[in-house]
């Protein structure tokens, strides 16, 4: 298996046109239709099948499986500045490793994720009158956001975003009701770009996260090791002490 950094400079060296080319041939339109942002059955209503990485979650509903969408330490003060939002109203600790203690969830997990109302939805998810999605973050929307429904397999440590139901090259496509329908050279440019940035930056996170790890003692509370250290949920960071 390759290792991260030799991923690294394999998505370096990938070229757009050749993605955009990838896009093209299978085909996307958005229909905002809203499903990569709500939870998977949240308040009974949730969304069909797609949206980002899903795992269970904190919701009111047992059964709920909350929207999980992964955000970056630098695209979570994006949003904050862009709505003078506190940390904790942008984004929660990933669920992934995470167990529920007495007093709540306690452990390690390794990533953020876009944080979720009542219902599991994205918290920047809104509908119209007529139940037509819309983000209302458009303009800052995190990468996963950008490039939904498409993500770039380079290897073992390829981007997650469950299974794919399309490919072309190293492009993989997954369940979105608007694949399949033209997209313009100039959108799948756009788009294709979006998805070389966000496999360099995941993979350079994912080397800054092992290489910046240091154990804290959690003591039944949650720690977010990110690219910048140990952090608590509300993104404030733990002074590191060996266990």
């Amino acid at each position: 298996m390759d290792s991260l950094e030799d991923e690294l400079a394999r998505a370096r060296d990938l070229d757009v046109g050749e993605l955009a080319d990838a896009v093209e041939s299978i085909g996307f339109e958005c229909t905002r239709c809203g499903a990569c942002c709500k939870a998977e059955t949240a308040c009974g209503s949730g969304g069909e099948g797609g949206g980002e990485d899903r795992a269970d979650g904190d919701a009111s509903d047992e059964e709920t499986e909350p929207h999980t969408a992964t955000v970056f330490p630098d695209e979570i003060r994006r949003l904050q500045d862009a709505g003078d939002y506190d940390f904790r109203d942008v984004a929660r600790p990933m669920p992934y490793g995470l167990t529920e203690g007495e007093d709540g969830p306690e452990g390690e997990t390794f990533e953020w994720a876009l944080q979720t109302d009542d219902c599991g939805d994205c918290t920047f998810y809104a509908e119209d009158d007529d139940g037509t999605g819309a983000c209302t973050v458009h303009g800052d929307r995190p990468l996963i956001c950008r490039t939904y429904p498409f993500s770039v397999a380079l290897g073992g440590t390829s981007q997650p975003m469950g299974e794919a139901v399309d490919e072309a090259g190293v492009v993989r496509a997954h369940e979105c009701e608007g694949l399949g329908r033209d997209i313009d050279r100039e959108d799948a440019e756009r788009l294709a770009a979006a998805l070389k940035e966000r496999a360099i930056r995941e993979l350079a996170e994912a080397i800054a996260v092992r290489e910046n790890y240091e154990p804290v003692d959690v003591d039944g509370d949650v720690v977010v090791h990110d690219s910048e250290g140990a952090k608590r949920p509300d993104g404030t960071r733990y002074d590191a002490t060996p266990r």
